[in-house]
C-alpha cells in the first residue's frame, strides 16, 4: 500500500469524504489510504482550499499538477547504466539482448538481471508504438500474393523426402484466396500458379501485390525495383500491374501473411498426404467449404459471400486466349555451337560463340534471341543431355564432314567413274583407319581438275597398288595423269601379277 499509484478518480474520492467531515482516520479504516498520506493530502488540499463545501473541487488537470509528487516514485538507476556506450555499441551491431547480458556477465562481472539490460536498450532504442494505417481495398483492385512453408512429402515413385511450399494469392477485399502446394519456388512453378489462380477466380485484379522473391522482381529497390523479364510479360498477357513491398516491409501486405498463418494453423495441423495431388485436392476442398465460409475476423462476413456478390463481377475478363508463360534467361553459347538450358543442349549459330544470348522457354519451344533479333527456334527437350542440332548453325567444315557420310562420297564417285570408285571403296575397306576425310577428298578433287583427270589419276593409283588421298593429289599436281602409262597395264611381266617364270608350287617347298 505505501508505494502503490493513485489515480485522479481516487483524488476526487478521497477530497469528497474529506468535504464531508471525513478524518485521516476514518479513511485509514475504510482502506481508502493510510494515515500518512491521507494527511499529506490534506495539508495540500488546505492550502488550495479545496476541502470548503462551498467551492468546486478543480479540474483533474489541476489535481495532476498539485499531487504530482504523490502520483510518481523515484526511480532507481539502471544497473546496466555504466555500460551504456558499450550497450549502444552493441545495440547498433544488431547484437541480441540475452548475448549483451552473458557477455557483460562474463566480461564485466556483470550482477544485474537479464530484465534490466533489456530496459536499458529499449529505452536506447527508443521504441515508442509504431502507428499504422489500416488500407482499404475496391473490389477486384488487388490480390496480394505470398509463398509458406509447406509439410514433407514422400515421392511415391523414389521413396525419397522432399520439401514443399504453398503458393497463397488472396484477392484484398473480400480476403477469397487460393492456395496451392507445390515443390518449389521456381520461376515457372511462379507463373504457372498465377495462371491457376486467375482461372480459379475466374477474372484477374487489376493489381498484384508481391514480396522481393527472385522469380519476380531481379532489383529490389524502394522507388525503382527491376522486374524479372518473364514476369513482366505474363502481367502484359494478363493485363494486371505488379506492385513490389518495400524491402523488408512485408507488413504491406498483411492480408495475404495473415492468409498463410491461417492456412498453417488451420488446414495444415492433424492431416495427412499420401501425395502432392492428394494435398491439393484436400486444399481446394478446405478453400471451398472452410476457409471461404468462415467469419472473417475483420469484415465479419464469409469471404465467399463477399467474392460471389461484389468482388467476381469487378474483376478484369481472363484473356480469349491464354498468354503463353515463358521463362526467360541469358546463357553463354559454348564453342561447340550449343547453349545449356536446363540440362539441354540448344545450337545457336556459330558466329555467336562465347556470347550472351537471351532465351525464352515456353513448355513447347525455347527461341534464341541476341538483343531482339531471333536467332533460332527449337522444341522444348525435357530429358537431360537431350540435344537439338540445326545443321546451318554449324560451321561449314564441321557440317560437311557431317553431311558427306560414305554414302554420299560412293554416290559422287560413281558419277565420276568405276576406278574412282574401286578406290573409295579400297578406302573404306581399311581395317584399322577412318578414311571418311579422305574419301571427302579424293571426290573434292572432281571440282578443280574435272571428272576425267580425276578418273585417270585413280586408274594410275591403282594400278600402281597405291590408293591413297596423297597419292591422287601427287598425281593431279604434277600431270601424271596425262601421261600414258609406262609401261601399261596389259605389258606388265608376270611377275607383277603374282605368277613368277622361277616361282615353284607351293606344294613342291615342302621338304620330304
Amino acid at each position: 500500500m505505501a508505494n502503490r499509484r493513485f489515480e485522479m478518480y481516487e483524488f476526487h474520492q478521497i477530497l469528497s469524504r474529506m468535504r464531508l467531515g471525513a478524518s485521516d482516520r476514518q479513511l485509514a479504516k475504510a482502506g481508502i489510504i493510510g494515515r500518512v498520506k491521507a494527511g499529506e493530502i490534506r495539508s495540500i488540499a488546505q492550502s488550495h482550499d479545496w476541502l470548503n463545501p462551498h467551492n468546486p473541487l478543480p479540474d483533474d488537470s489541476v489535481l495532476a499538477v498539485a499531487f504530482q509528487c504523490r502520483n510518481s516514485l523515484p526511480q532507481q538507476e539502471s544497473l546496466a547504466k555504466p555500460y551504456e556506450d558499450q550497450l549502444r555499441a552493441w545495440q547498433a551491431e544488431g547484437i541480441q539482448a540475452t548475448t549483451i547480458h552473458q557477455a557483460l556477465v562474463r566480461n564485466y562481472q556483470f550482477q544485474g538481471s537479464y530484465s534490466s539490460v533489456r530496459r536499458l536498450l529499449q529505452k536506447l532504442a527508443g521504441n515508442a508504438p509504431q502507428a499504422t494505417v489500416m488500407l482499404d481495398f475496391d473490389p477486384g483492385d488487388t490480390a496480394q500474393v505470398d509463398f509458406g512453408s509447406g509439410p514433407k512429402l514422400i515421392d511415391t515413385t523414389t521413396g525419397e523426402q522432399y520439401s514443399t511450399w504453398f503458393f497463397v494469392m488472396t484477392l484484398a477485399f473480400s480476403r477469397h484466396q487460393y492456395v496451392e502446394m507445390v515443390k518449389d519456388q521456381k520461376i515457372a512453378t511462379w507463373l504457372g500458379c498465377h495462371r491457376r489462380a486467375f482461372e480459379f477466380f475466374a477474372g484477374v485484379p487489376a493489381k498484384v501485390m508481391i514480396d522481393n522473391l527472385k522469380a519476380a522482381i531481379t532489383k529490389a529497390c524502394w522507388h525503382d525495383p527491376v522486374v524479372q523479364r518473364s514476369y513482366a510479360e505474363c502481367a502484359e498477357g494478363y493485363g494486371f500491374l505488379i506492385s513490389p513491398c518495400p524491402p523488408r516491409d512485408p507488413k504491406k501486405k498483411g492480408r495475404v501473411e495473415a492468409g498463410v498463418k491461417y492456412v498453417k494453423r488451420n488446414f495444415m495441423p492433424l492431416r495427412e498426404f499420401r501425395s502432392l495431388a492428394d494435398a491439393n485436392r484436400q486444399l481446394k476442398e478446405w478453400i471451398l467449404e472452410t476457409a471461404g465460409t468462415r467469419i472473417h475476423g475483420t469484415t465479419k462476413q464469409q469471404p465467399l459471400t463477399l467474392f460471389a456478390d461484389f468482388e467476381k463481377s469487378s474483376l478484369k475478363p481472363l484473356p480469349d486466349v491464354p498468354p503463353e508463360l515463358a521463362f526467360w534467361a541469358k546463357h553463354k553459347l559454348h564453342g561447340n555451337c550449343h547453349l545449356q538450358f536446363e540440362k539441354a543442349f540448344y545450337s545457336a549459330p556459330f558466329r555467336l560463340v562465347h556470347t550472351e544470348l537471351w532465351v525464352r522457354a515456353s513448355e513447347t519451344t525455347v527461341k534464341i534471341f541476341r538483343n531482339y533479333e531471333l536467332q533460332a527456334i527449337h522444341p522444348r527437350l525435357h530429358k537431360p543431355g537431350a540435344k537439338s542440332t540445326i545443321q546451318d548453325h554449324l560451321p561449314p567444315e564441321a557440317v560437311a564432314y557431317l553431311m558427306h557420310d560414305p554414302q554420299w562420297c560412293l554416290k559422287q564417285a560413281e558419277a565420276i567413274g568405276p576406278c574412282c570408285t574401286s578406290l573409295i571403296k579400297q578406302l573404306f575397306a581399311h581395317r584399322v583407319l577412318d578414311n571418311l576425310r579422305a574419301a571427302q577428298g579424293v571426290v573434292g578433287f572432281a571440282k578443280s581438275f574435272g571428272a576425267q583427270r580425276l578418273e585417270a589419276a585413280c586408274e594410275r593409283a591403282i594400278l600402281y597398288d597405291n590408293p591413297r588421298y596423297q597419292t591422287i593429289k601427287t598425281i593431279l599436281a604434277k600431270g601424271l595423269d596425262l601421261l600414258q602409262a609406262d609401261p601399261p597395264i596389259a605389258a606388265l611381266s608376270a611377275a607383277y601379277t603374282g605368277s613368277g617364270r622361277f616361282c615353284r608350287p607351293q606344294q613342291t617347298n615342302i621338304i620330304q
